[in-house]
């Protein structure tokens, strides 16, 4: 990959990062109206119709057409149960703490590599995963009143959304990027309408369409740009950046919610961001220099 396909790589992840960002927190806002199961339905839902509309005309069968389904509906429901692990998590704590402790992902993806690749493994990965743990033990707060299991949640979610990243980056060589967007967004949409019947209340407001209708059409552009990125430039160069979007959901949450982490909180992101961007630094400098 030359140099230019990198650098849109990094804009385009980034970009992604910071709608995604907006998304979680109109999850959020919606989290604390409507049952979270709903809200990830409403999402996906409203992706999926988008994506209809737009695609089908020009399209036809050719938006659910691919190389490799099995891999396609793993896809689809790793992004699923991440969303729903992580809306959950939004309705009992804040975006901020919740975006960050769900940062360990990249390391995650990191360690899975390790041991689904067959790469070999490397002393570095795990002591940068003990202190992104300590990062995350410190946000918790296990052991101290300000603790919640809701904590956990943010934790489910990297590991989906670990098997998401690396499924997207297998699929970004055999399929376009459309018809894996539309597959993905069709699987989680199945997946929650399983589960949403049971918590389904009606939205009486039409601002609160509105923000189901938003969550769908940022989603759908987000992973959109979110695939074309793991096309353009390799894991390993987009990894560091991947914590832009725990400083853009410091922000939202300050500005949006006027929350903004404790010193505990702070330090523990701080540990979790830096030991991430080290980490993915030094294996991008590995890669390049086995290249």
């Amino acid at each position: 990959m030359t140099a230019g396909s990198q650098r849109r790589g990094i804009v385009l992840f980034i970009s992604a990062l910071v709608l995604f960002s907006v998304m979680d927190a109109i999850a959020k806002w919606a989290s604390m109206r409507y049952p979270p199961v709903q809200v990830a339905w409403a999402r996906y839902f409203f992706n999926l119709f988008i994506m209809l509309a737009l695609f089908a005309p020009r399209m036809g069968f050719k938006l659910v057409q691919t190389t490799a389904p099995v891999l396609q509906v793993a896809r689809g429901m790793a992004l699923g149960l991440s969303t729903l692990c992580f809306f959950s998590a939004l309705s009992l704590m804040p975006l901020a703490e919740a975006s960050t402790i769900a940062q360990i992902a990249p390391i995650l993806v990191t360690g899975l590599a390790i041991a689904l690749l067959g790469e070999r493994p490397n002393p570095r990965v795990w002591f940068a995963l003990a202190l992104s743990f300590a990062g995350v033990l410190m946000i918790m707060k296990p052991g101290f009143a300000a603790f919640t299991w809701a904590a956990v949640l943010p934790l489910l979610t990297a590991f989906c959304f670990a098997a998401y990243a690396i499924l997207t980056r297998k699929l970004s060589t055999r399929d376009p990027a459309t018809p894996t967007l539309f597959i993905g967004a069709l699987v989680a949409t199945c997946l929650l309408s399983l589960i949403a019947p049971g918590y389904w209340l009606w939205p009486s407001d039409f601002i609160d369409w509105c923000a189901f209708f938003t969550m769908g059409a940022i989603g759908a552009y987000g992973h959109h740009l979110m695939v074309k990125a793991y096309a353009a430039a390799p894991v390993s160069t987009l990894a560091p950046y991947s914590y832009s979007q725990a400083l853009s959901a410091l922000l939202m949450g300050w500005l949006v919610f006027d929350h903004f982490p404790d010193r505990w909180s702070l330090i523990g992101m701080a540990l979790i961001v830096a030991t991430g961007v080290v980490n993915a630094v030094f294996s991008h400098r590995a890669s390049r220099r086995l290249v």
